[in-house]
């Protein structure tokens, strides 16, 4: 993808480095996790009130014998090593760069910026305005409107604060574990968290959320496959434009296309428990993210990308 020099979003916010990290690296399922994470609300359970007033009684207590309980819950009483690491800890400001090379903030604040121009257009051609997304690059661990996150959870998009969160180690497990490599394949993951910030602005996530309260968890899932294969849809009405503006190199759409294939409910598990179980796919099979997302690449049409009404 020719993306350097281009634009960069002002739509980034860099936790990395704010003392965030320290948790265990895993990889569920990437982006075949659950990435539109909701509140929880009544039945969800949460927390009851009266946890709540021991944990605040608990916590002035702890203060009082000159405990810090935030570290405690990082795992660190000493307040310098990292769980699970055995090295120091070297906190920078947030938003400030977490490396030597920033170049990965870069890439994606163009990605990022692409999204932009393109939705804008979108919406401005239907009569209406587009608001942009929020990206929260983080590592380890983030607290977001919809909970508390670790990179275990991959991407994901939280419709209470319209933000796309992104621990940017998943690129490399996604390039090293599943063989999904490439500039392009990043952007598709960015722009499939992006096309669920549509889905929240057009109406899509706040009637699944509504509606997923009175299903069996079976009838969530095959609704949440649908929601999701609309998001791949999204990303390559994404791709679309991107490929009209010259930005796509040989073998970008094939990262793509290899990158929605690896991360399908039916490979994931075959990867990791060697048997499917089709009745827990909430994502799409890797035929099935590969078809919606080639289909929106090839129309460039939201008309087209609607996984509710047609056969999946």
């Amino acid at each position: 993808m020719r993306w350097r020099g281009r634009r960069e979003s002002d739509n980034i916010q860099d936790m990395r480095g704010s003392g965030g990290g320290g948790m265990g690296r895993g990889f569920p399922g990437g982006m075949g996790g659950r990435q539109i994470r909701f509140p929880t609300g009544r039945g969800g359970g949460g927390i009851s009130m009266s946890t709540i007033i021991i944990l605040v009684v608990l916590f002035f207590a702890l203060k009082a014998c000159g405990i810090d309980p935030l570290q405690i819950l990082a795992g660190d009483p000493g307040g310098s090593s990292v769980p699970g690491g055995g090295g120091q800890v070297t906190q920078t400001e947030p938003g400030t760069n977490a490396g030597p090379s920033d170049e990965m903030k870069q890439f994606v604040g163009v990605v990022l910026a692409e999204t932009e121009d393109v939705w804008n257009g979108i919406f401005q051609a239907e009569g209406a305005q587009y608001s942009e997304p929020q990206l929260v690059m983080f590592s380890g661990q983030v607290q977001s409107a919809c909970g508390f996150a670790s990179s275990a959870s991959g991407p994901f998009y939280c419709p209470s604060d319209r933000k796309v969160y992104l621990d940017t180690t998943f690129f490399e497990q996604l390039d090293r574990q599943f063989g999904a490599s490439g500039d392009f394949a990043q952007a598709y993951v960015i722009a499939h968290e992006v096309g669920h910030h549509v889905q929240n602005l057009i109406g899509v996530l706040p009637k699944f959320n509504q509606m997923r309260q009175q299903m069996s968890e079976v009838e969530a899932n095959q609704m949440s496959m649908r929601v999701e294969l609309q998001a791949d849809c999204f990303a390559g009405v994404w791709g679309h434009y991107t490929e009209q503006k010259g930005l796509l190199e040989q073998g970008d759409v094939e990262e793509a296309l290899n990158a929605a294939q690896q991360i399908g409910d039916d490979t994931l598990q075959k990867k990791m428990q060697g048997y499917v179980v089709p009745e827990s796919f909430n994502h799409g099979t890797s035929a099935q993210r590969q078809k919606w997302f080639a289909k929106g690449l090839q129309s460039g049409k939201l008309s087209d990308c609607d996984t509710f009404n047609n056969p999946i």
